[in-house]
């Protein structure tokens, strides 16, 4: 029994479909998806649907491709309405999201729960000198502009900052309580600290990436791990000794097709540090 991770899985890419259908059965383990499996509703539930079947137990969180309503969709709910839409698909499967109760990790000598979650950004992942105001507008200086702000809408909030600000202070609220109970494993699409936002070829895009009202959580509670996707950029970093790690699958010309998707899931937990029952 292992716990995986993995994000990014892009589907709406026929590659990236196909290598999902290719994933072998893990019938013991459990998988945290974190965020971005695809645009479409239907083809979420076949995925939900399918790595349900695949995996013992799984996890979701939205990445910001999951929340898009596109224009073509006229009749489709928006933000707020399009994640609670996607949540009620999970639950159809039994897939455990933000929404649900945090899940303990039953290997663990120690209480450890996994928990998904969904902060969405603020455009504060920006240098001290960029006033919010005028923050998108020097993004798009280097012909930077997320999708987001014509796909991604905030109803019923004003804006997508105000959103975030809601869906902090309601993980805040639900890490403190889990807390007093055990350690954490968070499982993010946004990566939570400024600084682990590496990409050199579009560094303004860092004001879609996150919030820094997150930067200090995995030393406010008792975090274990942190994985995460959104960046395109695998790889793990310690900070303050706990390993943040972006996850991400990626679209079909950032993977080898002679792994597939099994050759990209992250163990969460390495085998030594797994309680032997």
């Amino acid at each position: 029994m292992r716990l995986f991770a993995i994000a990014d899985l892009h589907l709406g890419r026929p590659e990236n479909r196909q290598a999902l259908l290719d994933l072998p059965p893990h019938p013991e383990d459990w998988l945290i998806v974190a965020g971005d499996v695809c645009e479409n509703v239907v083809l979420f539930e076949k995925a939900m649907a399918l790595l349900a079947q695949k995996f013992a137990s799984l996890f979701w969180t939205p990445g910001n491709h999951d929340l898009w309503t596109l224009p073509t969709q006229t009749d489709a709910p928006r933000g707020l309405f399009r994640y609670n839409q996607l949540v009620a698909i999970c639950r159809r499967y039994g897939v455990h999201t933000p929404e649900d109760a945090y899940v303990r990790w039953p290997l663990s000598p120690q209480p450890l729960y996994i928990a998904p979650i969904f902060t969405l950004y603020d455009y504060s992942f920006r240098p001290p000198d960029v006033p919010l105001e005028t923050a998108v507008s020097w993004a798009a200086e280097t012909g930077v502009i997320c999708n987001d702000e014509y796909l991604l809408h905030p109803d019923p909030f004003t804006t997508r900052a105000e959103w975030c600000a809601i869906r902090c202070r309601y993980t805040e609220t639900r890490l403190a309580e889990t807390a007093q109970r055990g350690s954490l494993i968070l499982a993010s699409h946004f990566p939570l600290r400024y600084d682990l936002v590496n990409l050199p070829r579009i560094p303004r895009f860092s004001l879609w990436c996150g919030a820094k009202r997150t930067e200090e959580w995995h030393v406010v509670y008792p975090v274990t791990a942190v994985v995460y996707g959104h960046l395109h950029t695998r790889g793990s970093h310690l900070r303050h000794g706990v390993p943040h790690t972006e996850v991400s699958f990626g679209y079909p010309q950032q993977w080898n097709p002679q792994r597939g998707i099994a050759g990209y899931l992250h163990e969460v937990i390495p085998i030594p540090m797994i309680h032997d029952a």
